[in-house]
């Protein structure tokens, strides 16, 4: 998964090695031989990036996340393999006549991993630290996953969904919005909402983060002492050495992880990652290049291929190019790219083109639309009209990062920078780190075109269209336009629709407009992303939301 807006930068000192006990060693060289049952063994992951910051809350990247889903739950789950919702820390729920209070019943004699019971208090407790930040804290960019979920913080001028939270007793919480919503509860599902344990948060300060140049400064709750109720427990984060170490609970309540340590080692070059699972020093890795799925095949490995739950876009924002103020310039650009290209050179077998933001899976998909043909000569007619042939567009594309609806970014934008240079575009090129200036820079309305995309959290629309364009303040910059504000209004009242037929048309009408009458952007693909591990790796299941889980992994030799 990933979000719409910047990460914030996950500050450490710089000798810092996190550690517990005989953790604190490097991992480096472990393998994953030694493994099935719970008598010990060690699983062996390639992220493909360093987890950015440890408390999941205020966490916006995938691999946080990956960390986080092995350590924290929340009140609801996914179905292994599926979006749909299933029961977490919660075995049952139930909305009010009205849909706006929803009752939880929740499991018994569950423990956080430093022994603090998990019950309703505990439950309220999250929520009150989520929705009571104060300073940096209560701002989009350290508190995004709340922001684009609930809206606003305790006191602030922003509305918010949350309303409150009450114990009814031990094992049953009412939380109650202020407004209906159809993403409700599947949302809870997030990593960014996972429950959290409230003594470890108030013992080592977890709300006390401070802005500290572009990025955050956090506490030692999130560098060194995240807790949940997960099937592991954090064991280190060796920078050096560039490894995060989990070890397993002994007391979970529920099916004990058959490993005794899972390490994700840190390897950003997806080439290097390969190459690693060829030399065995680890069993598994995300995001394989299309190209190498046959050759890894071949070599014994097996290939898990997700659904294709995520869309990639060509983003569109007039505060860098007042060119595309213009509805024709947009639309030229739409009929520039040469999408069913892309998808048969660049992306792999099963992509598709896409007509709209949101996968065909998702109701309120508008099976109506047609996508925008390729017409070059369509393009240049509407430049003309529009009275700015030749004009310079700003286009970024990051480096350094492989994404599930984007393999390959420097081939990508190299395929669209051509299509665009051939109708008479020219095109300024920029490509910044993903983490290193890319997202920021996309964030505050430096490039006027740029490749992002998305990967469903949960399977509602408003988890795609509604996180997009629901607030004027998104990297779009909708707010630029005559229509941003009534298209953020309408969205809002979509999700709001209590009756799921009526809720359905309203989004399908939506996405109709957006794509014929706004166009903020051009919808390009969905593609199957697939993770590799070894042979004689079992246990793990392949989601469409990304939200593999590790706990069952045994390895064989």
């Amino acid at each position: 998964m990933s979000r719409t807006r910047s990460t914030a930068a996950f500050a450490l000192a710089s000798a810092l090695v996190l550690s517990l006990g005989a953790c604190a060693k490097s991992d480096r060289d472990a393998s994953g031989g030694g493994g099935g049952g719970e008598g010990g063994g060690t699983f062996t992951f390639g992220a493909a990036g360093a987890p950015k910051v440890l408390d999941p809350y205020y966490a916006t990247d995938g691999e946080t996340f990956r960390v986080s889903r092995q350590i924290f739950q929340g009140l609801v789950s996914f179905k292994e393999g599926t979006a749909e919702v299933a029961p977490g820390l919660a075995t049952e729920w139930k909305p009010s006549a009205d849909g706006r209070t929803w009752t939880f019943t929740l499991k018994e004699g569950v423990k956080f991993h430093d022994g603090t019971p998990f019950d309703a208090d505990a439950v309220c407790k999250n929520f009150e630290r989520m929705y009571s930040q104060t300073g940096a804290g209560a701002t989009a960019a350290a508190s995004q996953y709340w922001a684009d979920n609930f809206g606003g913080f305790k006191g602030g001028k922003e509305p918010s969904l949350y309303k409150s939270c009450t114990v009814k007793d031990p094992k049953t919480v009412d939380v109650t919005l202020n407004r209906v919503t159809s993403k409700f509860p599947a949302l809870l599902g997030l990593p960014a909402f996972s429950m959290q344990s409230p003594t470890a948060m108030e013992k080592y300060k977890a709300n006390d983060v401070k802005a500290q140049g572009e990025g955050f400064a956090f506490s030692e709750y999130a560098t060194k002492y995240p807790t949940g109720t997960g099937p592991f427990k954090f064991g280190s984060y060796d920078q050096a050495n560039g490894t995060v170490t989990l070890v397993r609970n002994d007391e979970y309540q529920g099916e004990k992880a058959k490993i005794a340590k899972l390490v994700f080692k840190i390897i950003p070059d997806e080439s290097t990652r390969r190459q690693e699972l060829q030399a065995g020093s680890i069993q598994g890795y995300d995001y394989p290049n299309p190209v190498d799925w046959e050759a890894l095949k071949s070599e014994g490995n097996q290939v898990l291929v997700r659904p294709a739950f995520n869309l990639m876009y060509l983003g569109l924002n007039p505060k860098a190019n007042p060119e595309l103020k213009d509805l024709k310039v947009r639309q030229a650009i739409q009929y520039a790219i040469n999408r069913e290209q892309i998808v048969k050179t660049q992306l792999p077998e099963g992509a598709s083109v896409a007509t709209q933001f949101m996968p065909d899976t998702v109701a309120g998909y508008n099976k109506d639309i047609q996508a925008v043909p390729y017409d070059p000569e369509k393009a240049k007619q509407l430049l003309k009209e529009a009275g700015v042939e030749g004009f310079t567009l700003n286009f970024w594309y990051p480096s350094e990062v492989t994404r599930p609806y984007m393999p390959a970014p420097q081939r990508l934008y190299e395929a669209m920078s051509t299509d665009l240079q051939k109708v008479g575009i020219k095109v300024k090129t920029t490509t910044k780190p993903w983490n290193g200036g890319y997202l920021d820079g996309v964030d505050v309305g430096q490039a006027g075109a740029f490749l992002l995309g998305w990967t469903g959290d949960y399977n509602t629309p408003d988890n795609f269209i509604g996180v997009f364009f629901g607030d004027t303040t998104n990297r779009f910059h909708t707010a630029s336009y005559p229509w941003g504000q009534k298209l953020s209004d309408d969205l809002e009242k979509a999700d709001s629709i209590v009756d799921e037929g009526t809720r359905t048309k309203a989004y399908e009408g939506l996405n109709k407009t957006i794509v014929e009458q706004y166009v903020p952007a051009v919808p390009i693909s969905h593609s199957p992303p697939a993770l590799v591990l070894a042979k004689g790796v079992s246990g793990v299941t392949a989601s469409p939301l990304t939200d593999e889980k590790f706990a069952q992994v045994t390895v064989s030799n």
